[in-house]
């Protein structure tokens, strides 16, 4: 029994660091990032302290804060691997100096205080303005954002946005390198400044919900991680900037989060909204949300995030399908494609239609906008045209539609779905 202990100890230890590393590693990330002033040496210091905290951890015990323990512990980590450069580049010495008198002087990881509250969330916030810089590719940012700020793997975010490992791979090296060599301030944008900057970070942290709202590929419909995290950040910039866009964003994500517990079933199979308990959708979140919209939308200088949430409020608010108003859907539709023209949003005013005026009439929209080919790899984009077919009868129209969207997409809730309409339909 006493040999087993340790073991069982060191599992308990394991899974605590786990879970440490889902909700805290971005946090501390940045805090590194900033006193380091190096992405790569604050994110390969962080593991080395996690791999610190696993071996000692199981005798030492688990610190009372481990956040700033593990803060601490990758700074002299950090400090570790500078002078081993510095052996061999002198340039490094300078900086190794500067760490330890920061160290030995401030001793500030001893106050819990010091690491914990709005000086972490200061972190996070220069960390995203860093990564969503207007100098760095529209692409580069996003993929630096989820995987600094978000801690997504490389490969995690090639499949969301169907590129190779490598290609991301590159795009987060090169971003890197023009944060260090131009060099990119890491802070938060002066107020003259933000305007500029804020676009770019609203538009990555929508993204970001996107993909945990729903996941591009694997086992999962949602990713709960992501979509917390894009709320966080959220509020974080409503604080920091209480523009209507930036309540309308947080609105959209808190209004289509309270609908996430009824968009599976416990066995993990996918629920369309016209078949979801909506006694399960989160009321809390709802009203939270409808108020920042009702506020947003009193400013009348309110964007395209608005307008989304907006069409989330109806059906937040309607007791079921048939009660919603679609009308009034399709209304919201025409309004945001005025602002922001886009396919996706025409396919969505479509099936809006479709609930208006019939299959037919959204059957012709839908075959409208897959002319224009921009949507003939948008798996959602046949699946939506199939389902009409499926409600006009026309099985094997449907059945080849459902096919054509089942070869589109790699998440797996999704694939099952679609290959149950298509036995359906034989």
């Amino acid at each position: 029994m006493s040999e087993r202990f340790p073991e069982h100890k060191h599992d308990q230890i394991r899974e605590l660091l786990d879970s440490l590393y889902r909700v805290d590693s971005g946090r501390i990330l940045a805090t590194l990032i900033r006193l380091l002033g190096d992405f790569d040496l604050a994110e390969e210091a962080m593991h080395e302290a996690f791999a610190a905290a696993l071996s000692l951890w199981p005798t030492s015990g688990v610190p009372g804060n481990p956040r700033p323990w593990l803060i601490s512990t990758a700074r002299f980590k950090a400090i570790d691997t500078l002078r081993r450069r510095a052996r061999f580049d002198a340039s490094q010495d300078e900086l190794v100096r500067y760490l330890e008198a920061q160290s030995s002087s401030a001793q500030s990881f001893n106050a819990e205080d010091s690491l914990e509250g709005v000086s972490l969330e200061d972190d996070r916030l220069r960390l995203i303005f860093t990564c969503c810089h207007p100098s760095l590719p529209p692409e580069a940012r996003v993929a630096l954002t989820l995987r600094e700020v978000c801690g997504l793997t490389t490969e995690e975010i090639a499949k969301a946005f169907l590129t190779t490992p490598r290609t991301l791979a590159q795009r987060i090296v090169r971003a890197k390198a023009k944060i260090r060599e131009t060099p990119i301030p890491y802070e938060v944008p002066t107020p003259q400044e933000l305007p500029e900057r804020l676009g770019a970070v609203l538009h990555v942290v929508y993204l970001v919900f996107n993909e945990g709202y729903s996941a591009a590929a694997g086992a999962e419909v949602t990713r709960a991680d992501l979509t917390g995290e894009a709320i966080r950040l959220g509020r974080l910039l409503t604080e920091l900037q209480p523009e209507p866009e930036v309540m309308g964003l947080l609105s959209l994500m808190l209004l289509h989060e309270s609908r996430r517990a009824a968009r599976t079933s416990p066995a993990g199979e996918l629920i369309l909204l016209e078949n979801q308990d909506r006694s399960l959708w989160n009321r809390e979140q709802i009203a939270e949300g409808v108020a920042l919209l009702e506020r947003a939308l009193k400013s009348r200088r309110f964007g395209s995030y608005t307008l989304q949430a907006a069409i989330a409020a109806v059906h937040a608010e309607a007791e079921s399908v048939a009660a919603t108003d679609w009308r009034q859907i399709v209304a919201l539709y025409d309004r945001l494609l005025q602002i922001q023209p886009s396919p996706v949003v025409q396919l969505n005013r479509a099936v809006a239609i479709a609930m208006c005026d019939g299959p037919e009439a959204g059957l012709t929209h839908i075959d409208a906008v897959l002319e224009h080919g921009e949507l003939e790899n948008y798996y959602l984009a046949h699946s939506a045209r199939a389902d009409m077919y499926r409600r006009l009868g026309r099985t094997a129209e449907a059945r080849a539609s459902y096919e054509k969207a089942l070869a589109l997409t790699q998440q797996e809730p999704e694939r099952q779905f679609l290959q149950e309409r298509i036995r359906q339909l034989k």
